[in-house]
C-alpha cells in the first residue's frame, strides 16, 4: 500500500504540472479554503489518489472490512469538496489514477509468491530434514500442544523490492560444538538467573507479538511520530513510508531465508531446564526477526531524519537485545540479525538516493 501511495502521487504530480489548474478558492474569492493555502494545482486531486489506493488495497487485504473502508473513502472525498480546494473533476481524475496504480500493485501482490509462503507439513518436514542433512541440527517445536507447521517457511521465496537474491546477505550461525555457542549458553543463563527490572522492561516493550502491530508496525508507528514532528509534506511522507516498508519486507524475506536454510535451534532446545520470560515463536531461531526488521527500518529512518540517526540505531540495539533478555534468541541471532538488516537497507537506500527526489 505504501509503495502504491507513493507511485500514485508521482503520477498525480506529473499531471498537476501538465495542466496547472488552480484550486477553486484561487479562482473564486468567495470560496474559503479550510486548510493552509498553497499554490499546488488542484487537478488531479492527490488526496483522492491516496483515498482510492488505500481503500482498494486495504479492502483486498481485509475483505471483511470493505464497508468500513468504503465509508472512509466516501468521507475523505466529501471533505475534499467541502474544503474549497477541489472540484468534482479533480477528484475523478485522482480516482482514475488511484484505480490504475492499485491494479498494478495488486497484480504484483498476486504473483509475488506470498500465497505459497505457508507449506503443508510434508514440505515443512522436508525443509527440516534438509537442514539436518546439511548441518546436523534442526529446530524442534517444543510447544504443548505443538502447532504442526512453522510460520511461512517459503517466505524466503517471495519477490523482493530491492535485492536480486537472498544469498547476498545470508549469514551463518556458529557450530553446535563452538566456543561461541558455549559462551552464549552462559550468557543466557546469566540473564535468566539475574533478571533486572530494566531488562524485563525492555523485553516487554519490544515484545510486539501476535495480536499487536508486530515489529514492522512498531517501526511504522515510530516513522509516523517523526513525520508529524518534522512536518513532512505528503510527498515526503509517502516516500518515507514506501521505502521504509520496502526495506522491512526485504528484511523479513532475508531473515526467513536464514531461519529455514539453517533451521537453527532456539535456546530452550539446547539449554536443559531453560525457561523464557517471553513466548517462544513457532519458527527457527537464527536470525532474529526483531533485529533484522528493526535494523532495516532504522537505517531508512536515519537517512530521512539524519538528526535522529543515533536514536534510531540505539532503538535497533534495544529491540535486538530484548529478544535475548526474553530468552527466546541467542545473542548472535540478535547481533548478526542487526547486521543482516543493515545490509538489506543498503540496497533500499541505493534506490532512495537515486530516485531523483533529493535533487
Amino acid at each position: 500500500m505504501s509503495v502504491a501511495q507513493f507511485d500514485g502521487l508521482i503520477s498525480a504530480w506529473h499531471h498537476k504540472y501538465t495542466f496547472n489548474r488552480p484550486a477553486p478558492y484561487e479562482v473564486d474569492g468567495s470560496i474559503d479554503f479550510a486548510y493552509e493555502e498553497n499554490d499546488i494545482p488542484s487537478y488531479p486531486s492527490d488526496a483522492a489518489v491516496i483515498a482510492r489506493v488505500s481503500k482498494t488495497i486495504l479492502t483486498a487485504m481485509f475483505p471483511l472490512e470493505a464497508e468500513y473502508f468504503q465509508d472512509l473513502e466516501d468521507e475523505h472525498l466529501e471533505s475534499l469538496i467541502q474544503s474549497g480546494g477541489h472540484v468534482a473533476s479533480d477528484l475523478a481524475a485522482g480516482l482514475e489514477i488511484g484505480d490504475a496504480v492499485s491494479a498494478t500493485a495488486l497484480a504484483r501482490a498476486a504473483t509475488d509468491g506470498m500465497k505459497d509462503a505457508q507449506t503443508p507439513k510434508a514440505v515443512s518436514d522436508s525443509i527440516k530434514q534438509a537442514a539436518l542433512d546439511r548441518f546436523g541440527w534442526a529446530w524442534e517445536n517444543l510447544e504443548i500442544p505443538p502447532r504442526p507447521v512453522g510460520s511461512t517457511p517459503f517466505f524466503s521465496k517471495v519477490a523482493m523490492w530491492s535485492l536480486p537474491n537472498v544469498e547476498l546477505v545470508r549469514p551463518a550461525p556458529p557450530q553446535l560444538d563452538s566456543q561461541e555457542l558455549q559462551e552464549d549458553i552462559k550468557l543466557l543463563k546469566s540473564y535468566a538467573g539475574n533478571m533486572t527490572e530494566e531488562h524485563l522492561r525492555i523485553a516487554n516493550y519490544w515484545q510486539d507479538g501476535l495480536g499487536t502491530y508486530t515489529p514492522p508496525g512498531h517501526w511504522n508507528h515510530i516513522a509516523n511520530q517523526h513525520m508529524v514532528e518534522y512536518r513532512l509534506n505528503p510527498l515526503q511522507t509517502t516516500r518515507t513510508m514506501a521505502y521504509l516498508n520496502m526495506a522491512i519486507m526485504d528484511a523479513g524475506i532475508n531473515c526467513w531465508d536464514a531461519k529455514y536454510y539453517y533451521h537453527f535451534s532456539r535456546p530452550i532446545q539446547l539449554i536443559e531446564g531453560f525457561e523464557t520470560i517471553a513466548g517462544t515463536p513457532n519458527f527457527p531461531s537464527y536470525t532474529s526477526g526483531h533485529s533484522v526488521f528493526s535494523a532495516a527500518a532504522a537505517e531508512v529512518l536515519a537517512y530521512v531524519f539524519p538528526d535522529e540517526a543515533a536514536k534510531m540505531r540505539a532503538w535497533t540495539e534495544e529491540a535486538a537485545i530484548s529478544r535475548v533478555y526474553g530468552g527466546i534468541h541467542w545473542s548472535f541471532d540478535a547481533t548478526v540479525g542487526t547486521e543482516q538488516g543493515k545490509a538489506v537497507a543498503e540496497f533500499t537506500l541505493i534506490r532512495v538516493m537515486n530516485d531523483g527526489a533529493d535533487q
